[in-house]
């Protein structure tokens, strides 16, 4: 098929993207960008920017024929839009050092578990990687002005696995016939050298973490593209905490006869698979989910792997729980692949991690992971005719099917133990409370603390989790709020759907292949193609 004016310039988008992030060229399977880290500094940053700005403006220029293309048009806008944003007022590569440390990680990991590139070009690649580490931290401590102290927090966190990543870069091109022996202590000086500058930067002067309520409310407008601000946002969430949590007492009732729900949660936590038992607890409930998806027609289930596999040791440290790795977009390979951290064996505390493991938590996990969620929702992605809904997408779509997956299974009785239905409410409860913590944080100057302690008290979170989980919502404003609010969007639009159709009609199936064409567009993008209205 002949490319479009639209898919060239979704090109010219992707090449600039590239460019800048390799490792998102390295995350969509595209190779010929492996060899490189990015360029953060400011004068890439600003010969990038005119380059979005180029782009942008022979994308308004464009004669566009079709509604479809209007729509592609205004989400690869609105990407742009947000992308320079974060460059150009939120100043991310001048304020957060894991911004830099963490392209760092991914771009050797992806490289590590990727199946897709021959044994020579990963090794290959790998190297050139290693020796690129210097000069990219160089630049990183060029660039980086007053960093906030929650983020020098978290960067503190990531300096250990950094190291540990390194050395296993070191054995993989061993193994492989490479000798990476000279670029990988070389990459191990620059990091520990990196880790005491910022260690300095404690001593002079720090910015906040908050983003501001402009910047929130443009996030919202072309990130998530909704037409609420801050304060109504924030207002929702409220409404959804109480909602849920008189959900969960109400059930709590139900299954033994008190309304105390996190007591219950806390005695229901005690239920867990063994350590030797957990990656195959999780295989047997993404099996379980894909399969009730393709018997209840809920959608296609496409032919492609969902790997549930231990958590490689070199990845363990950043990844306490679980995690879940999509597919390349443009990758031969569509497996996916779905990380367990198992507890004990040095990471953390064998007992209290397996609590959060328990048997009526992993259901909700799968599904929401696998079958219908996140790897059901890549994998058609990748496969749509429309190279702008390929790889063009919104975490409010992303998040918000994932979690609109949640209750949808609920609803069909994948969740048929009332206590699986709990934990489920739990799921959604702290999803809730991410509304009003991002909020809060962003624009209402909620203090790490007040967030700490909010999900402490409702959800009953132990304090050093929520913390880890608070400084995460400090770097990643508006994405937290997402998954509350793509859920409730995607339920108004079913709802539009069905009434769409007449006759009280409910066709889950009909609803889903039709939302589900528009990739990872936000639900407000799909309304307008269906014609929805407002």
């Amino acid at each position: 098929m002949n490319a479009t004016p639209l898919d060239q310039l979704v090109d010219s988008y992707l090449d600039l993207t590239w460019n800048l992030d390799p490792a998102a060229a390295t995350a969509a399977g595209v190779t010929e960008y492996d060899h490189r880290l990015a360029l953060y500094d400011e004068e890439s940053i600003r010969a990038h920017g005119a380059g979005f700005q180029s782009v942008a403006n022979s994308i308004e220029a464009l004669e566009i024929e079709s509604l479809d293309d209007e729509i592609d048009r205004t989400a690869l806008l609105n990407k742009i839009r947000v992308t320079t944003h974060r460059f150009t007022n939120e100043r991310t590569h001048e304020r957060n050092p894991v911004f830099w440390l963490g392209h760092l990680l991914e771009s050797l990991h992806l490289l590590l578990v990727f199946q897709d590139r021959s044994p020579e070009h990963v090794a290959n690649a790998l190297q050139r990687r290693l020796g690129e580490i210097p000069a990219f931290l160089d630049r990183a401590r060029d660039t980086l002005k007053a960093p906030p102290t929650v983020f020098l927090d978290t960067a503190a966190q990531v300096f250990a696995p950094g190291v540990e990543l390194i050395d296993q870069v070191e054995t993989h091109c061993a193994e492989a016939g490479e000798d990476a022996s000279q670029e990988a202590e070389a990459a191990r000086g620059a990091l520990e050298a990196f880790g005491k500058h910022l260690e300095a930067l404690r001593d002079g002067p720090t910015e906040s973490f908050a983003i501001g309520q402009d910047a929130f409310n443009f996030r919202l407008r072309f990130d998530l593209a909704i037409r609420q601000v801050a304060t109504e946002v924030w207002r929702y969430g409220w409404d959804l905490i109480e909602q849920t949590e008189a959900e969960l007492a109400a059930l709590a009732k139900s299954i033994d006869g008190t309304s105390a729900w996190m007591d219950l949660v806390e005695r229901l936590r005690d239920d867990h698979p063994q350590a030797e038992e957990l990656v195959r607890s999780y295989d047997l409930h993404m099996q379980r989910a894909k399969e009730f998806v393709a018997e209840h027609r809920l959608l296609d289930v496409p032919d492609t792997a969902l790997n549930v596999v231990q958590t490689p040791p070199f990845l363990a440290p950043l990844i306490p729980f679980a995690a879940y790795q999509p597919p390349g977009t443009f990758s031969d390979d569509q497996s996916g692949w779905f990380y367990v951290t198992v507890p004990g064996n040095g990471v953390g505390d064998s007992e209290k991690g397996l609590r959060d493991h328990c048997h009526f938590d992993l259901p909700t996990t799968a599904l929401h992971e696998g079958y219908p969620g996140h790897h059901l929702h890549f994998v058609r992605t990748n496969r749509l005719p429309r190279r702008a809904r390929m790889v063009l997408w919104s975490p409010i779509m992303v998040e918000g099917w994932a979690l609109y997956c949640e209750e949808m299974m609920a609803e069909e009785g994948f969740l048929s133990d009332p206590r699986e239905r709990l934990f489920q409410k739990v799921a959604l409860l702290w999803r809730a409370l991410r509304v009003v913590v991002d909020v809060g944080l962003h624009t209402r100057e909620m203090s790490v603390d007040e967030a700490v302690g909010l999900l402490v008290d409702r959800i009953g979170f132990d304090r050093g989790l929520a913390l880890a989980e608070v400084r995460r919502y400090c770097a990643e404003p508006v994405y937290q709020a997402s998954y509350a609010l793509g859920r409730r969007e995607l339920l108004r639009l079913r709802q539009s759907f069905f009434e769409a159709h007449g006759n009280g009609e409910r066709d889950k199936r009909a609803f889903h292949d039709a939302v589900l064409a528009y990739g990872g567009l936000p639900p407000s993008l799909a309304r307008w193609g269906l014609g929805l209205g407002d």
